[in-house]
């Protein structure tokens, strides 16, 4: 869903690093898949079809926070 965030912290050896991604576009979403000592943070669109892709040594990652959007629905109430 648009507005679907995971900001990621990398050690780079000398220090962090941010990332952030973010769904873009309404629709689409931020996925995480973890294996084999690799994070992958994608935008995905509806139909499955990654847009953007960022890969990370799992062993580098000090923090993965995942920011869902806010559902306007319950901004309603």
């Amino acid at each position: 869903m648009k507005g679907d965030r995971v900001e990621i912290v990398v050690d780079v050896g000398d220090g962090t690093r941010d990332y952030e991604i973010v769904a873009t576009r309404a629709g689409r979403r931020v996925d995480v898949h973890i294996a084999r000592g690799v994070v992958e943070v994608s935008e995905v669109t509806r139909t499955g079809v990654a847009v953007r892709t960022a890969r990370f040594m799992a062993g580098r990652v000090l923090a993965l926070v995942e920011h869902p959007a806010r559902d306007p629905a319950l901004d309603e109430e």
